[in-house]
């Protein structure tokens, strides 16, 4: 079935995690915090407070953090008012860059996000002018040595999958739509099979190649905003070559 760029993508930044371990919790526990506050504490009624809980037990976040930041989010403990934007931008190159953030004050984010672009040769855009070129989609990332083919097709399809890429040379790799994530984490779970990525991500419809030393400066300017405290999760339509 139909691929995308974005497979080989993950496989060459996953191994960065280790290294920016605190500053994931510290995401997480803010994601934690703003699902609860939404739509309350309980995880069998709040499917973006389970869909929160899993991404932080994937990263091995203790129990402890992640029960204090839903009782954070619920109002049980104080905790500051988090609110969800999207900043939307280009890299040099014409890349197109989806910036989900969780802030408590939107006049620090975006001037930092600003400064962080411009340093480096892009640009922030108006909202809408770069979001249509991406859709949300369930993503899962599954090594080969797991399972075999026809099984992993088996139960992709059988449990809410759109799609199924068997030709990366390690992973098999998964869509469906955000709705699908957790039915398909149950179900790979109960196979077993331990995702290398198992995310809800924004997918480009169409890639703009990098290639050379721009594949390191533009990891650079995502790195950058990666490490600001709101930023939750960066989407480009980049494919490295």
């Amino acid at each position: 079935m139909a691929g995308h760029s974005h497979w080989a993508n993950i496989q060459r930044t996953k191994a960065k995690v280790d290294a920016k371990r605190g500053k994931i919790f510290s995401k997480w526990a803010k994601l934690i915090m703003t699902a609860a506050r939404t739509g309350g504490s309980a995880p069998d009624m709040n499917l973006a407070l389970r869909y929160a809980i899993e991404r932080a037990k994937a990263d091995n976040m203790p129990k402890d953090s992640i029960d204090r930041a839903v009782k954070k989010g619920a109002g049980e403990l104080d905790g500051m008012a988090m609110e969800e934007v999207m900043y939307e931008g280009y890299a040099p190159g014409g890349i197109a860059i989806l910036i989900e953030t969780l802030t408590d004050n939107r006049n620090r984010t975006a001037p930092n996000l600003r400064h962080i672009l411009s340093k480096r040769g892009g640009s922030m855009a108006n909202s809408g002018s770069v979001s249509f070129m991406f859709n949300r989609k369930a993503v899962f990332a599954i090594p080969k040595e797991a399972c075999d083919e026809d099984t992993l097709m088996e139960v992709a399809l059988e449990n809410g999958a759109e799609d199924v890429t068997t030709e990366e040379p390690e992973i098999y790799g998964i869509e469906a739509e955000p709705g699908e994530f957790l039915t398909l984490k149950a179900a790979f779970d109960e196979q077993g099979w331990e995702a290398l990525e198992a995310s809800i991500r924004y997918i480009p419809d169409n890639t703009v190649e990098v290639a050379g030393d721009d594949v390191d400066k533009f990891q650079a300017i995502i790195d950058a905003i990666e490490d600001d405290e709101d930023v939750q999760s960066v989407h480009h339509n980049a494919e490295f070559v």
